[in-house]
């Protein structure tokens, strides 16, 4: 997994760490979550049901919450209708199944506030839980705008705009999520691991060459004609960093 990114850090307002509950059956998939979660500095609770879930919302008063939609007990909609019948109107970030399209209607209809599909990729789920907890005021940042800067580069993350100069660039979903995560850990080399573990989806089985094709395109589209952002550290990985 990497570093923790080189991003404005999020808090409660008092200063503390914030608080993510996240809540599936898949033991695997609550692990990788909480490892990406708690390298952004966040405080991360797990349950593995939906009673479970209703339990640790009360004793640890999440920020947020990551709930899987289909678990064995009692599902997420179920825990989401509870959750807002006691008056806890913390953001919920549904996970739904790739063909799933009823239950994310039902689930932002029941109250959630966003949902992913599986299989994600972590560094989405942070991205959306970060927008989640900005927009609800329960996060503070030095950095009130959701934009990420790298010399003349510019990158809305609620927006998806990106912007180089006075043109703007048009990415793939997948190109996005890759540029994403070096900005956020830009002048800090990050290999091709680190990537594959951040940015494409937590079961792909493909080799680390897809790496290298999508940094490629990444560098036609963004430094195509300009001083080169993006770099190649030698057998290590790659890095992005203003022009001197």
């Amino acid at each position: 997994m990497t570093a923790t990114a080189a991003a404005p850090a999020f808090t409660r307002p008092d200063g503390s760490a914030l608080r993510v509950l996240v809540v599936d059956d898949e033991q695997m998939l609550t692990d990788l979550l909480s490892m990406a979660l708690r390298m952004e500095g966040w405080d991360v609770r797990t349950a593995g049901s939906g009673f479970d879930a209703l339990s640790a919302a009360r004793d640890f008063e999440p920020d947020a919450m990551v709930l899987d939609i289909m678990m064995p007990d009692l599902d997420g909609m179920a825990v989401l209708q509870r959750l807002r019948h006691s008056g806890n109107d913390v953001p919920v970030l549904f996970l739904t199944a790739k063909d799933a399209v009823a239950d994310r209607v039902a689930g932002l209809t029941a109250g959630g506030d966003d949902y992913v599909t599986k299989p994600f990729s972590l560094e989405e789920v942070v991205a959306r839980l970060r927008g989640l907890m900005r927009r609800a005021g329960t996060a503070l940042t030095r950095d009130s705008e959701p934009i990420l800067r790298v010399g003349d580069l510019s990158l809305n993350e609620d927006s998806h705009e990106v912007v180089r100069g006075d043109r703007e660039i048009e990415l793939t979903a997948t190109e996005f999520e890759l540029l994403r995560f070096l900005m956020r850990n830009q002048r800090r080399v990050v290999s091709k691991a680190q990537i594959l573990d951040r940015v494409w989806n937590y079961d792909f089985g493909g080799r680390s060459s897809v790496v290298e094709l999508y940094i490629s395109y990444l560098r036609k589209k963004i430094d195509a004609g300009h001083e080169p952002l993006i770099h190649t550290v030698r057998g290590v990985g790659y890095m992005i960093k203003a022009p001197q």
